[in-house]
């Protein structure tokens, strides 16, 4: 075998080399350079890797991100919102006048008058058989009569006596009976007068009749009812028609009403609404259910029905508060909530009370500062301590 056409000048200066023959200048730079390129090859290698690595964490906190729910928050500020305090009640006449019987009483002959008319002052309500008592009238126009001639009669012979005692036929003593004896014919006449007018006075008072101008609401009596005197109420009449809401309202509701204060008034079942003022807040609360009454005094109107019920807007000043959605106030047994993101866009929960219903949104009057990031809607799906891409929502301008 031919061992001189196997060995390359490669291997041939390997083995130089290795025998520790000297390496000439030009083999010298040679092997630099292939040392060089070496390094130069594993500083690329060390690159890639680097950048192979480094790429790798990237697209790790990019699916990260990808995969936190993007949920809408909104900054809600503070605003001024004119103070509303809504309450319930009854309506009834400010001013109730029960009307019964005044004098004896008697069978009712007619009832001239239905409720919800007008009536006026001194109105005939209802008109009382007074056939006796006519009869008892007639009777004592007779002796007022009677004792006007026997007055009349005295004073004519009075009269008569007084010409004669200068004659000396009729004595002083004689004079002072006659006079006597006319001055009690005229009491007589008096007491027969006094006795008639009292007679027609019961007589009037058979006729049952309206204390004061007003709406007649109730009427309790009826052609052939037989009546007495007493408590027994006949008509109610509203004075001058004014009615007023019995406003129920809670003890902390009450301390914010004044007299004075304006108020809306719907009925119930009816579009219309009326303004009233407070005119009266109770000083009393009720001890069972903790509740007020402020009575608001109303105009008369055919709407307004005194024992309907009826709902009443009242304002209680300005208030400066967050107003949030519906959608981002929860509830549940420990009260009224909303979630809020931190600083770290994780959830938690926040504990508000809510105040006014407005158009615009509910303001919550204790637990917010209006800076908070409050999650819009879907919080009930959202666990604490979760973390969340937020999307702020701009609140349209108040």
């Amino acid at each position: 075998m031919n061992y001189e056409s196997s060995v390359t000048p490669e291997t041939a200066e390997d083995v130089r080399l290795a025998a520790g023959a000297s390496v000439p200048e030009d083999d010298t730079g040679s092997s630099r350079r292939r040392l060089i390129f070496i390094a130069a090859l594993v500083l690329v290698v060390l690159l890639i890797a680097a950048l192979l690595l480094h790429g790798g964490r990237g697209t790790g906190t990019s699916d990260e991100a990808s995969t936190l729910p993007v949920v809408s928050v909104v900054v809600p500020g503070t605003t001024s919102i004119n103070g509303i305090i809504e309450a319930t009640g009854t309506l009834a006449a400010r001013r109730e006048l029960p009307v019964g019987v005044e004098g004896e009483g008697g069978r009712i002959v007619s009832v001239p008058v239905e409720p919800g008319q007008w009536v006026n002052r001194g109105q005939v309500l209802a008109v009382m058989d007074r056939s006796v008592q006519n009869q008892q009238i007639a009777s004592a126009s007779a002796q007022i009569a009677v004792a006007r001639a026997d007055a009349q009669l005295a004073q004519s012979n009075l009269d008569r006596a007084l010409k004669l005692v200068a004659r000396g036929f009729i004595s002083k003593a004689d004079v002072d009976r006659l006079t006597a004896t006319r001055d009690a014919a005229v009491a007589r006449v008096n007491v027969a007068r006094a006795q008639h007018g009292e007679l027609q006075a019961r007589a009037a008072r058979l006729n049952i009749v309206a204390p004061e101008a007003g709406l007649l609401l109730t009427r309790g009596a009826e052609p052939g009812q037989v009546v007495t005197g007493g408590p027994t109420v006949l008509f109610s009449i509203a004075k001058g028609g004014e009615l007023e809401l019995l406003a129920k309202l809670s003890e902390e509701d009450l301390a914010k009403m004044t007299v004075g204060r304006s108020a809306t008034v719907t009925p119930v079942g009816s579009a219309e609404s009326f303004t009233g003022q407070i005119w009266q807040v109770s000083p009393v609360i009720d001890a069972q259910n903790r509740q007020g009454t402020a009575r608001i005094a109303l105009s008369y109107s055919p709407a307004l029905r005194p024992g309907g019920f009826a709902s009443a807007t009242i304002q209680s000043g300005v208030i400066v508060a967050p107003l949030l959605p519906e959608s981002a106030i929860q509830n549940d047994d420990k009260g009224s909530f909303v979630m809020v993101v931190d600083k770290e866009d994780r959830v938690q929960r926040r504990a508000v009370r809510t105040g006014i219903v407005t158009k615009q949104g509910i303001a919550v009057v204790e637990g917010l500062t209006g800076r908070e990031k409050i999650v819009y809607r879907a919080g009930a799906f959202l666990s604490l301590g979760e973390k969340i891409k937020p999307s702020l929502i701009r609140q349209p301008a108040k």
